[in-house]
């Protein structure tokens, strides 16, 4: 029996589909590099700045490509969410949904990259210690803090992250959905989201590298579904520092075909930027 091209087409795509899907949710996963020694320092002299993030509060900050955010949870009770905005064109923005939908996982950890919305990388996680960062709650809410805490529970991420693009000359339509770290978050059997505790540890810390010029805003008001929520989490420690930019044979590089294809849209954007 003849195929009509349509018939041909659609299966094209699907074989497509289904080759992509086994080798995110397969080949890659089973490729991820190990988990970070928590004694991995940062080398002092790559040390740019310090900042400490007081409970409740949040700092944002200009990292150039080739510089990273090392992120410690100093206490291990902690969650700090991020939302980032390219620094020469702030309509491209952090994108959770392809950030987990291109590499076929909702689980952020070493190896794996964070995307704009625009098909490019905007960070690498080079380093982690802990693998558990969730891109899918989104962050606390005055509502949700009050409801948990009580009228005094007003300081959250969300309301952080309007306070910060309005510096920056942005209105609430331009906050895009953010990343949670150190927040162990699964979904059950039916569906729902699930705090898996135990999995934080003092100490514990993720390292972004830049792959493009961003604008990055960390907010640490907790998590919505963390059971210890604190009216004054704990304070966070970023170190940013000067990183080496991805070799040939990085990790991050290789995860799958398609991170290598935003590394090449990537890099070629960077440099065509760059030209007078």
């Amino acid at each position: 029996m003849n195929t009509s091209p349509l018939t041909a087409e659609r299966d094209a795509h699907r074989a497509r589909y289904e080759a992509l899907r086994a080798e995110g949710q397969g080949a890659t996963a089973k490729a991820l590099p190990a988990l970070t020694d928590r004694n991995l320092s940062v080398t002092k002299d790559d040390v740019l700045h310090r900042e400490r993030i007081p409970g409740g509060w949040y700092w944002s900050t200009r990292v150039a490509r080739g510089e990273a955010l090392r992120i410690v949870n100093v206490s291990g009770q902690s969650a700090v969410s991020l939302i980032a905005w390219c620094e020469a064109d702030m309509s491209e923005r952090l994108n959770t949904a392809d950030t987990m939908k291109v590499q076929w996982s909702t689980g952020l950890r070493k190896g794996r990259v964070i995307y704009t919305e625009m098909g490019r990388v905007a960070f690498s996680i080079i380093e982690d210690t802990v693998g558990a960062h969730d891109p899918l709650m989104g962050p606390t809410t005055r509502e949700s803090m009050i409801k948990t805490l009580g009228p005094q529970g007003a300081r959250n991420s969300r309301d952080n992250f309007f306070a910060a693009a309005a510096k920056y000359g942005l209105t609430r339509r331009d906050v895009p959905a953010c990343i949670n770290f150190f927040a162990p978050v699964s979904i059950d059997g039916d569906g729902r989201f699930v705090w898996r505790a135990g999995q934080r540890t003092a100490g514990d810390f993720v390292d972004l590298r830049a792959e493009m010029d961003l604008l990055v805003v960390l907010s640490n008001a907790g998590h919505p579904l963390d059971p210890a929520l604190s009216l004054t989490p704990e304070p966070v420690e970023v170190i940013q520092f000067v990183a080496p930019l991805a070799a040939a044979d990085d990790p991050c590089r290789h995860a799958c075909r398609e991170v290598e294809r935003a590394f090449e849209f990537t890099e070629r954007h960077v440099r065509r930027g760059s030209q007078p």
